[in-house]
């Protein structure tokens, strides 16, 4: 198994929370360096053409690419323990929760948008800065929302097990930091986020925590 991957990337994050929650030790972690561009190069091209992280290699197969669908294959092929509660309602409920992540906000702050606002649009650093937060926030508020009014919301996003759900809402939650965001406004998260964050698996991923990261927070 292959895992291509960068400190900063939040949906590479949220992959290898899964992996570790899984047990699963890649046997190689391959560093692709968006800061600098690696991304574009023709090596990653040929891995993923839409030139973004994370990407995962499983033996002979072809290659995954997509966040939710790496974890949705890796609960596949190693059931154990859970991403996904068994119940057809609570699995569309989970899944619900982990797209306002991945496919409503976090599209929208990842590097190529920030590169087109900067270069294509000529705004400025406090006005780029403005724009993520504020989808940070969107997200963050309908995520508050949902988890405080609904009594599925247990210890973790659903219940007193970690699903797909919290892996997505601590990458938000920890990519909201990264760019000075308070989560005090949002108690519930923050409630989940921190309980999820004493379990070795989410703090043994944490960008901060990966090789070529710095010391403290930046974005």
């Amino acid at each position: 198994m292959k895992l291509f991957s960068f400190w900063r990337s939040l949906a590479t994050y949220r992959v290898r929370t899964a992996l570790n929650l899984k047990g699963i030790v890649p046997d190689e972690v391959v560093d692709i360096d968006l800061i600098k561009g690696k991304q574009r190069e023709d090596a990653f091209r040929q891995v993923n053409p839409q030139m973004v992280l994370p990407a995962l290699v499983d033996g002979d197969g072809p290659v995954l690419f997509q966040s939710l669908a790496i974890m949705e294959y890796l609960d596949e092929t190693h059931p154990q323990p859970p991403l996904l509660p068994k119940e057809p309602r609570a699995r569309a409920r989970v899944r619900g929760l982990a797209q306002i992540v991945a496919c409503d906000s976090h599209p929208l702050m990842v590097p190529r948008v920030r590169e087109y606002l900067e270069h294509e649009l000529k705004l400025d650093e406090p006005t780029r800065l403005k724009w993520i937060q504020h989808w940070f926030g969107e997200a963050l508020a309908a995520l508050e929302t949902h988890l405080s009014r609904d009594s599925q919301t247990g210890r973790f996003c659903h219940g007193d097990s970690v699903t797909m759900a919290d892996i997505c809402l601590v990458s938000h939650a920890v990519g909201a930091k990264l760019f000075n965001m308070d989560l005090a406004r949002y108690p519930t998260v923050a409630r989940i986020v921190d309980a999820c964050l004493k379990e070795e698996a989410f703090a043994r991923a944490h960008p901060l925590k990966q090789p070529g990261a710095p010391q403290s927070g930046a974005h």
